[in-house]
């Protein structure tokens, strides 16, 4: 993927597109998923993001991972497997979708509450959300094709965020659960 990354104004169509996205995989994966949330950016109010919705499935703990590749692959998405990133496995939308980035968590992976909580917190933290940013669009014009260096450059701020939510150390006292 070598396309230019662009940081958009938030858009208030992103909510309703995650919600037909949501609607699908719930339809695809059925009793196979504990949960899907919409996570990234988009799912931020206000927050300036790239224009891809990013969706994190979890499976039930006694779900089969193979079966719920199947059902995936079967409704146009394709397995990518987990871009290093384990207990987490990526899928590539359908073309005929808006554009999105699945991830299939497995329940005993802590990747799922990752992205909750980081997401939970920039909801909570518009001082916090606005540096991010602000850190994003500066990693956009340096990256700019670059996706992997862009992400990698984000990780630092992504970590530093958790760690302060999870040793309670929170501006304004807000908890994050």
């Amino acid at each position: 993927m070598s396309a230019e990354i662009i940081v958009e104004e938030y858009d208030p169509q992103w909510p309703q597109e995650f919600e037909k996205l949501r609607a699908r995989i719930e339809a695809t994966l059925g009793p196979l998923a504990a949960a899907i949330e919409h996570i990234g950016s988009t799912a931020v109010p206000g927050l300036a993001a790239k224009p891809i919705i990013d969706i994190d499935a979890l499976l039930r703990p006694d779900a089969d991972f193979a079966q719920a590749v199947s059902a995936l692959s079967l409704a146009g998405y394709e397995h990518r497997g987990d871009l290093e990133v384990r207990g987490r496995e990526a899928f590539r939308a359908p073309v005929d979708s808006y554009p999105h980035h699945l991830y299939v968590c497995l329940a005993e992976a802590g990747e799922y509450l990752r992205h909750v909580e980081f997401r939970d917190y920039l909801r909570r933290q518009p001082e916090d959300a606005e540096a991010y940013v602000t850190l994003k669009r500066e990693l956009a014009r340096e990256f700019a094709a670059d996706r992997e260096g862009y992400t990698q450059a984000k990780s630092e701020f992504v970590e530093r965020t958790l760690r302060r939510v999870r040793d309670g150390n929170i501006p304004g006292g807000a908890s994050v659960s």
